[in-house]
């Protein structure tokens, strides 16, 4: 393998050698339950190539494979960078370590274009190539090379490789000359491509021109198409008059479908009255806040679904101040309004394994996670905490996680262990937790005492208390203003009633959108969105509650 040094990855290429022919069977990742092709082997002799990749290799269909992803390229001269980089992974760093098919020297992102045409070998005896896309970095490369958060320094190098077509079938060898035979996107290195796919998103005009790149794979032109189109309708929205500012706006939903999960659960299929065509897809860990007829607004997680038509998971609480009563006492063809639907957890892609830590009406919000992740082979542990065998809702879809699920029944006296759950986490684990408070307590407490942080654990509360004693609240950088905050009112509610640029988004404490600045006085704080040290010069809005009389900034 040639030093780095010793190559330079700007030269314009023309031509190179195949070093080195690879291909795999999927096979089980070493710490792992799910299946891989990237455990790459070294092919002697001619090795068939078809539409679809070379000859015996399997791929992860999700991610790979393909007619546009059907063969992967990666410069060997990126692997003493590698090394140097990360000397305590040095080893591990050798030709095939990204799971590509084949080796060579000098081409590399930045001297191979998309569209590229490429003749492998002799013509009518090698396979005629197109480079497609760049490979999209996964979490199976932080775990092949046992580094954290590797997957994001590869896409931020660029030094990713590069994805082929098959334009027309041969076979390869190691040996095998690649040549340039067509430039038709000369602009657009692979490189290039990258620095717009990750590192500048919001550059529309290049946006539109990359969306124009007919050449390339649709993993990457439909990102760009998306945020053309995307920004097009934000445009037509504001060409319209429609008002951008904070204000929740609500809409009409009709229940379109009740149904009895348990004793004490149902399930509710809300259906837009009017539908938005333009609507995005909601994002996983989403929830929906309702305002009810009666007065009351509450936030309940979405099980499955779109903003236009979605699924709603809801427990009769014994101690209900209205929302779940109200709930389960209407019937299919109500109406009730629905403002925001938002979520503040972000799939944490770098992770191995999935930890998810729930109790009770908790579940739903992760069933569309978990249902999500199954289906594209992310490793998922669910630790789910019941008190019945008979007080497990939404059966269907936690049956699909067979082994992966650990059920806990209260009736039979078992009990969730907590602290041996985040003591005994796998390598390179990421945690969820929604449940109960005194669950939801213990498992704050534990990790801080294992270490965990919050890049390594999210805290998503189904339910808040909010009310406590009144209390009275002077807004520094507002006049001085001052307002009173009721035993059953959130600061965030009187804010505003007040200010009309008062921002949040969850409203149970688990994202900060509303934290707001601590000027003085004592405030108990709830919710998890705040690190420790913050809790001296900030609080949440949306749950904290003042002692007294505070003064913030908003």
């Amino acid at each position: 393998m040639a030093p780095a040094a010793d190559i330079d990855l700007y030269a314009p290429f023309e031509k190179d050698v195949i070093l080195e022919v690879r291909s795999s069977k999927m096979k089980t990742m070493p710490g792992l339950s799910v299946l891989s092709g990237i455990d790459k082997l070294v092919r002697q002799g001619r090795v068939p190539v078809s539409m679809i990749g070379l000859d015996d290799d399997e791929h992860d269909l999700v991610f790979h494979g393909g007619p546009d992803k059907a063969i992967l390229g990666y410069c060997s001269s990126h692997y003493p960078d590698w090394q140097a980089e990360y000397p305590e992974a040095a080893s591990r760093f050798q030709p095939g370590g990204f799971g590509e098919n084949f080796v060579t020297r000098y081409m590399n992102e930045r001297n191979v274009c998309v569209g590229d045409i490429i003749q492998v070998g002799e013509p009518g005896v090698g396979p005629l190539l197109q480079v497609s896309l760049p490979r999209q970095p996964c979490f199976k490369l932080n775990h092949r090379f046992q580094l954290k958060n590797f997957a994001p320094k590869v896409y931020s190098t660029s030094r990713t490789g590069w994805y082929y077509r098959v334009l027309k079938e041969g076979t390869v060898a190691a040996g095998d000359e690649i040549r340039l035979v067509e430039r038709r996107w000369p602009k657009w290195t692979v490189e290039r491509v990258q620095e717009y796919l990750h590192r500048k998103q919001d550059d529309h005009a290049m946006n539109e021109e990359l969306a124009g790149v007919e050449d390339m794979g649709m993993e990457s032109r439909g990102n760009f198409q998306n945020r053309v189109a995307k920004q097009k309708a934000r445009e037509k929205k504001a060409a319209a008059g429609a008002d951008p500012g904070p204000a929740e706006k609500w809409r009409d939903y009709k229940i379109a479908e009740k149904r009895r999960q348990t004793d004490r659960i149902a399930s509710f299929t809300l259906e837009a009255v009017e539908k938005d065509p333009e609507a995005e897809d909601s994002r996983l860990g989403s929830h929906a806040r309702l305002k009810l007829p009666n007065g009351l607004i509450r936030s309940y997680s979405v099980v499955s679904g779109n903003p236009n038509r979605f699924e709603l998971g809801i427990a009769l609480e014994e101690a209900s101040r209205g929302g779940s009563k109200f709930m389960h006492s209407t019937t299919e063809g109500d109406v009730v309004q629905v403002g925001r639907i938002t979520s503040d957890v972000q799939p944490k892609g770098s992770a191995s394994q999935h930890v998810f830590i729930a109790g009770g009406i908790g579940i739903t919000a992760f069933l569309a996670m978990m249902d999500t992740y199954r289906q594209i082979h992310w490793q998922t542990v669910l630790h789910y905490a019941v008190r019945s065998e008979s007080d497990i809702p939404f059966r269907e879809t936690l049956d699909l996680l067979g082994d992966s699920a650990k059920l806990y029944d209260a009736s039979k006296g078992q009990r969730m262990d907590v602290p041996a759950i985040l003591g005994n986490l796998g390598w390179n684990s990421y945690v969820y937790v929604c449940g109960p408070r005194r669950m939801m307590d213990e498992a704050l407490r534990v990790s801080k005492e294992a270490g965990l942080t919050e890049a390594d654990i999210h805290f998503e509360a189904f339910a808040a208390d909010t009310t406590g004693d009144p209390f009275e609240v002077e807004v520094a950088n507002r006049g001085g203003k001052k307002l009173q905050v009721g035993e059953e009112e959130t600061l965030l509610e009187v804010l505003k009633k007040n200010f009309d640029d008062i921002a949040s988004s969850c409203e149970v404490g688990n994202c900060g959108t509303c934290k707001v600045g601590l000027k003085g006085g004592k405030v108990e704080h709830r919710g998890t969105a705040l690190m420790e040290d913050e809790k001296k010069d900030s609080m949440l809005s949306c749950v904290s509650r003042g002692m007294g009389k505070i003064v913030i900034e908003v």
